[in-house]
């Protein structure tokens, strides 16, 4: 199963705010909807002004999720408090997710979502030794398509939630860049 990708426009940004109202995705996503507050969030990327990328994962030619990638040199505000948990490389990567709809998901899509991504920002980001990613201790499903895509935990510690009823106790999980052996 392969994925088609294409970067975010604002286009899109009636349908990312329809993703956004969702119930699972509001509960671990926590953005608000207007019109305003999401081009706000989403605009500088789809116009190219931001360092960090939107992502729409297309299955079968049809948008099914949204993949946000990110340098965390980029953002101090993400390494600073991330690097008292684990190491951060030089170049490490960010990646955040979701799957839109309840009838995409608990299929493998997301797995193989992450999966795809990883495969791009290989070739994308050359320089890149690996990819980190916080998750909400509580947000299993998130983490469980981490571990089944291949990354392992390496660390746990209190960051600040992106949604303010949870608590700060996130889980680390990171994935090295695949070695070459001839």
């Amino acid at each position: 199963m392969t994925f088609a990708w294409r970067r975010l426009t604002e286009a899109d940004f009636p349908m990312i705010r329809g993703w956004l109202e969702e119930p699972l995705v509001k509960r671990w996503w926590n953005h608000e909807t207007t019109p305003e507050a999401v081009q706000n969030d989403f605009g500088a990327s789809a116009r190219g002004e931001e360092p960090g990328q939107d992502w729409l994962a297309l299955f079968e030619g049809e948008p099914f999720g949204l993949v946000q990638r990110s340098v965390y040199a980029d953002y101090a505000e993400y390494l600073e408090p991330l690097s008292r948990l684990t190491e951060m490389p030089a170049g490490a990567i960010s990646l955040d997710y979701l799957v839109a709809s309840p009838e995409h998901r608990g299929k493998g899509l997301g797995v193989l979502m992450i999966q795809s991504m990883l495969a791009k920002t290989w070739i994308d980001a050359p320089a890149a030794p690996c990819v980190v990613i916080p998750i909400a201790a509580g947000n299993q499903r998130s983490w469980r398509a981490l571990e089944k895509a291949g990354f392992r935990r390496v660390a746990e510690g209190d960051l600040e939630p992106d949604n303010p009823i949870d608590p700060p106790l996130h889980f680390v999980y990171r994935i090295d860049r695949p070695r070459l052996s001839f």
